[in-house]
Formats: C-alpha cells, sequence, structure tokens
C-alpha cells in the first residue's frame, strides 16, 4: 500500500498567496458594492417616508384652518413641493454642495450647471462606490428643503395670496436654503468651526421658522383674532380628526427625517445607529405629547388636543439636532422640555399679536433653538459654537426673508383683501371650496 500524500505542484504553492490577495480583493470590492447598495437603499427609504411628511403638512394645515380656507392649504402644499423639486435641481443642490468651495465659477455655476444623475444603468466602476448613488442623495435632500417650505405655509394660512407666496417659495428653496444648508451640510464654515445639527433642528426647522415668522409679522393677524383691547379671539380651525391625522404621519414621516441623516447602511454599527435613532425619535415624540398633554390640564384644567398634537411635533424638532447619541432617558426629557416649550411659547406670540394659524413658529424656530442646545449635553458640540450657529442662520434667514415679503408687499401684495379673507380664500383665490355641501365656517 502506497502511504506517501499526493505532492502538490510547487507552482500551485507559488501561486497560494496571490489566491489570497485576490479573494481579499474581491472581498473588499463585494463589501463596498453592499454598502453602496444599502446607503442609496435608506437614502430612499428615508426620502420616500420625508416625502409623505408634505401629507402631513397638508392635513395639518387643513385640519387647523377654518373650512372656506381648506382648498387653500391643499393647492399650496401641492405647489410648494413641486416648485421646491425644482429649484433645487435647478439651482439648490449645486449651491448646497458646491464640492471645492465657491469660487466665482462656483458661485454662478449652479445658476447654470442642473443637477445631474449617474448614468442609466451605470456599473460599479463608474459610480462613487465610497457613498451612494447622485439620484438617492439629491432626492433625500430634496425633500428637506420642501419641508422648509411647508413650515411657512401653516404660518401664514388664512390671509395670503397665492401667487406671492409660491414667490416666496422659489426664493426660499432655490437660494436661501441652500445657501444656509451649505453653511453646515455642504462642508461650509459652521461644519468646520464645530457647529452640530445631526438631521436639523436648525438647518431645517429653525429656517422654516424664521421665514414664518418674518411672513406673520409682516402680514399681520388675520381679522377678529385680536380684539382692540389686545384680547384673543380663538379661532377654531375646521377639522381636528384631519389635524391629528396629519401629525402622525409627520411622525411616521420623522422616522426617515431622522433616521436617513446617518447617511450610512452599510455596516452592522451604522444599522444599529439607525435603529437607535428611531427609537430616540419615537421616545422624544411621545414625551413631548405627553408633557404638553399634563401642562394644558394644569394650566386650563382641560387638556388642549391641538397643544397636544403641537407637542409632539415640538418633541420630534427637539431630539432632531442630536437623535442618536442620547439614551432614551436623555430623549424623553429633551422631547418633554420641547413639548413645554410650545405650551407656554403659543400664547406668548398672541400677547405680541403674532398670528401663527399652526403653531408653526412655537414648534419649528422656539424648538429647534431648543434642540439645537441640547446636543450641547450628549454631543461633542460646545454653547458657544452652537449659540453661534443659531445667531447666524437666525440673523440670515429672518433678515432675507423679511426683505423678501416686504418687497413682495410692495410690488405685488401678499394680503388679500378684507372682503376675501371674510369670504374665503378657497372662492376668492381658487373660485371652489374644499366643502362645497357645508355652510362656510
Amino acid at each position: 500500500m502506497n502511504l506517501m500524500k499526493p505532492l502538490i505542484p510547487a507552482a500551485a504553492i507559488i501561486a497560494l498567496p496571490q489566491i489570497g490577495l485576490a479573494q481579499e480583493a474581491a472581498s473588499g470590492e463585494a463589501a463596498l458594492h453592499t454598502q453602496y447598495i444599502l446607503t442609496t437603499l435608506l437614502f430612499l427609504m428615508g426620502g420616500f417616508l420625508v416625502f409623505f411628511m408634505a401629507a402631513g403638512f397638508a392635513m395639518l394645515e387643513g385640519g387647523l384652518v377654518r373650512s372656506k380656507n381648506v382648498a387653500m392649504q391643499m393647492i399650496k402644499n401641492v405647489a410648494l413641493f413641486s416648485i421646491a423639486a425644482i429649484m433645487y435641481w435647478l439651482i439648490g443642490f449645486n449651491l448646497m454642495y458646491p464640492g471645492d468651495g465657491w469660487s466665482i465659477t462656483g458661485w454662478l455655476g449652479p445658476f447654470f450647471s442642473t443637477t445631474k444623475l449617474d448614468p442609466v444603468g451605470v456599473g460599479a466602476d463608474a459610480a462613487a462606490l465610497d457613498y451612494a448613488s447622485i439620484g438617492s442623495d439629491f432626492f433625500f435632500q430634496l425633500v428637506f428643503v420642501a419641508a422648509t417650505a411647508s413650515i411657512v405655509s401653516g404660518a401664514v394660512a388664512e390671509r395670503i395670496k397665492l401667487w406671492p407666496f409660491l414667490a416666496f417659495v422659489v426664493v426660499l428653496t432655490g437660494i436661501m436654503y441652500p445657501i444656509t444648508g451649505s453653511w453646515q451640510w455642504g462642508g461650509g464654515w459652521l461644519s468646520e468651526a464645530g457647529f452640530s445639527d445631526f438631521a436639523g433642528s436648525t438647518v431645517v426647522h429653525s429656517v422654516g421658522g424664521w421665514a414664518a415668522l418674518a411672513g406673520a409679522i409682516i402680514l399681520g393677524p388675520r381679522i377678529g383674532k385680536y380684539n382692540k383691547d389686545g384680547k384673543v379671539h380663538p379661532i377654531p380651525g375646521s377639522n381636528l380628526a384631519l389635524a391629528t391625522l396629519g401629525t402622525f404621519i409627520l411622525w411616521l414621516g420623522w422616522f426617515g427625517f431622522n433616521g436617513g441623516s446617518q447617511l450610512a447602511m452599510g455596516t452592522v454599527g451604522d444599522v444599529s445607529d439607525v435603529s437607535r435613532i428611531f427609537a430616540n425619535t419615537n421616545m422624544a415624540a411621545a414625551s413631548g405629547a405627553v408633557a404638553a398633554l399634563i401642562m394644558t390640564q394644569l394650566l386650563y384644567k382641560k387638556p388642549d388636543l391641538t397643544m397636544v398634537l403641537n407637542g409632539a411635533l415640538a418633541g420630534l424638532v427637539s431630539i432632531t439636532a442630536e437623535p442618536l447619541a442620547p439614551t432614551l432617558f436623555g430623549a424623553l426629557w429633551i422631547g418633554a422640555v420641547g413639548g413645554i416649550i410650545v405650551v407656554f411659547a403659543v400664547p406668548m406670540l398672541d400677547k405680541f399679536k403674532i398670528d401663527d394659524v399652526v403653531g408653526a413658529i412655537p414648534v419649528h424656530l422656539f424648538c429647534g433653538i431648543w434642540g439645537t442646545i441640547a446636543v450641547i449635553f450628549y454631543g461633542e458640540a460646545n454653547l458657544i459654537m452652537q449659540l453661534t450657529g443659531i445667531i447666524a442662520y437666525g440673523v440670515f434667514t429672518f433678515v432675507g426673508a423679511l426683505v423678501l415679503w416686504m418687497i413682495l408687499k410692495a410690488t405685488v401684495g401678499i394680503r388679500v383683501s378684507e372682503e376675501d379673507e371674510i369670504n374665503g380664500l378657497d372662492m376668492a383665490e381658487l373660485g371652489m371650496e374644499a366643502y362645497p355641501e357645508f355652510s362656510k365656517g
């Protein structure tokens, strides 16, 4: 019997290291492909969740305005998203992400260079495998700018003309938001200085809030909102069930808003972090709602549904600047503070006779500021840098929006006539009603 083992050819032994290196290279390439695919998928899933927030804003606003103005709010929300999509393709995306910097060409380039997607059927050799597809990145960033414009829509409802509002949206989504967004997310000066805003408490929400505040001031309050002695006359919304549906839709969309802002899902650590962000986002919303529920019971002896709805949204805005680092208890108390802020901020605005129909300014501006400050408790940012970012965004957006609103007021006018406001914007601006079978509210 021959007990000798078969001999391995010398050539095969020499080739073993090369085979190992080839396998390692193939494994590394496969890992890059997987990361690219999963991160692209995260952007797409997060993007369509945030897109659905457009429906949430529409339902919330439709429920909180009077029935004679509901159709107007619906067309505003459809139109503002559509305008945002076009303007962000035409100018915004390249302006927000200028690459190597804003040279003279960089400043002019976005106005003449629209966003370009990856080629059809792009191969792995041509794709940016260290990140995600251009289309998914563009779409994910686009839905954020549309959310910013939606914030303004609710605050200035029931007395603004349609076309001047849409003209404002063109500038806000095409120029103003992309410029300030580049400061942080485009690798600009605030990012380099250490300002921290994970998913947009300031970059998105306070920007929308500052623009809304400027608009509400220039427009003035609705007819009958405040008596001559300063007493507030409540103007109930037409459909609180619809407003509640809108809040839940926004709550759902926020998982994409914050979770997608992880910007990666190709590793165990990344996907675990996304799940952590989901849990913290949900906790902040829940605690914001409960805090508002308790506070309204204590202050007014009865719970206020509209305050509870805004309390949930306040918790969501508050956690958005840092949804990853806090514990669940951290998310709970950050969101609860947001809910309390809203309960006190709404009547405070009324004292200044600033009429915000849906409570957008307390929710998105005040809680956006709070959430940005709260980063210091769990993130790596410091208070001075966070305040610097808050002030920079506030000054640029509020002053810019104020000037733009004033220009529109002086040229084409932004407020409907007293008669049209009394009769309702649905008939005055659109010639149709959302609820034609019912009497006007």
